[in-house]
């Protein structure tokens, strides 16, 4: 996308115009292609069950309001709420309360699939119905927040619990020529000094707007992809593979020079120094884990020889499904089946030398 220096506001617009997962649940849409959000929401768990613990034995409140921001749609959208239902009741089991009633609010850019997510809803409710009628479980009521999560989503003092994913959405200058992204071949300093300006300006700007929404001793759960240097980012591959089709002369090198991905991926310390500069959290915890590029793969094929071409182009599909929307807006939608071919191939490689894990952050943070 053709961003330029200091223009971030209207960067992060025309990404939110354009940026969106695959939708319906056809063979390349997201939700069919999510395995490793679905892994990160479920390592999340715990700290989901700590936070509505804490939130819920300090006062026992009659209503939790709760938000999922980047929900998509497909089956890992209704997840943490489930998961947050579960919670609460196993919770109120213990402390022999009657569960509170459940406000969710599932939220993602406009561009989202909330026509599908829609449609899920009844049989939400009636698995909500079969599988709790006996535990004597509060209401539970789901609304949608079509909207970007850098700005203002709720009225003051609203929100009891933010889980969420977290993406940079902002324009990034063009320094990066032929790397779309940061990436072990940038040269530049400033390269990697434009990403992280731009993670620190979006991250200050999304603590700002929850310390607003969360009501005194509220919490978040976040967990994104981060980085500990040691593993080589998908996008990096991605990068490779759009170099390829520039040698090839199938795509244009002015329009891949004017291609980044809006996405920074940051290290602990980074996450860290961030949140104690802005100052309206404290960090309860904040942690690592690694999830495989191919969990979903993986998981659906335990015990038996992988197939190395279907395992990378189940990678590749997942890749397809949350970034098809950026790359053909810039690059035309006409070589996109080319494209994922030729990352599929790429991929393929890179898991036989023993490789492709993505670094996740999982941080537990309380409204001062």
């Amino acid at each position: 996308m053709e961003l330029e220096q200091g223009s971030s506001k209207n960067g992060a617009m025309q990404v939110e115009q354009v940026l969106f997962m695959n939708g319906g649940e056809g063979d390349n849409s997201y939700a069919k292609n999510s395995a490793p959000p679905r892994e990160a929401i479920l390592k999340a768990k715990p700290l989901l069950h700590e936070s509505l613990f804490d939130l819920y034995s300090n006062g026992f409140p009659d209503c939790i309001r709760f938000t999922d921001m980047g929900c998509s749609s497909g089956p890992n959208a209704f997840l943490p709420t489930w998961q947050a239902i579960e919670a609460l009741d196993t919770i109120c089991s213990r402390l022999k309360h009657k569960p509170p009633i459940l406000h969710a609010f599932l939220n993602d850019l406009p561009g989202n699939d909330f026509n599908t997510l829609s449609k899920s809803l009844p049989s939400f409710y009636e698995r909500l119905k079969t599988e709790k009628r006996n535990d004597d479980f509060g209401s539970c009521f789901i609304g949608v927040v079509p909207g970007s999560l850098y700005g203002r989503l709720f009225p003051p003092c609203f929100l009891n619990l933010v889980p969420k994913e977290l993406v940079s959405e902002c324009g990034i200058p063009l320094l990066n020529k032929r790397d779309v992204c940061v990436a072990k071949t940038c040269l530049p300093s400033n390269v990697h000094k434009a990403y992280l300006d731009q993670f620190e300006s979006d991250f200050t700007s999304f603590l700002n707007f929850r310390w607003e929404e969360l009501k005194i001793g509220g919490r978040m759960i976040l967990n994104f992809i981060g980085n500990d240097k040691h593993h080589t980012g998908v996008f990096e591959l991605m990068g490779m593979v759009l170099n390829d089709m520039v040698y090839e002369g199938l795509i244009e090198e002015s329009k891949l020079e004017s291609f980044n991905y809006p996405i920074y991926y940051p290290c602990v310390e980074e996450v860290r120094q961030v949140i104690e500069r802005e100052g309206s959290f404290n960090i309860h915890q904040l942690e690592t884990s690694h999830i495989s590029w191919s969990v979903g793969y993986e998981n659906d094929n335990k015990g038996l020889e992988f197939n190395k071409h279907a395992r990378a182009k189940n990678v590749a599909n997942n890749i397809r499904a949350v970034s098809e929307s950026l790359l053909a807006n810039h690059f035309g939608s006409a070589i996109m089946d080319d494209l994922f071919h030729r990352f599929t191939i790429k991929i393929s490689a890179h898991l036989e030398m023993g490789l492709g894990a993505h670094t996740v952050l999982f941080i537990y943070l309380i409204k001062k």
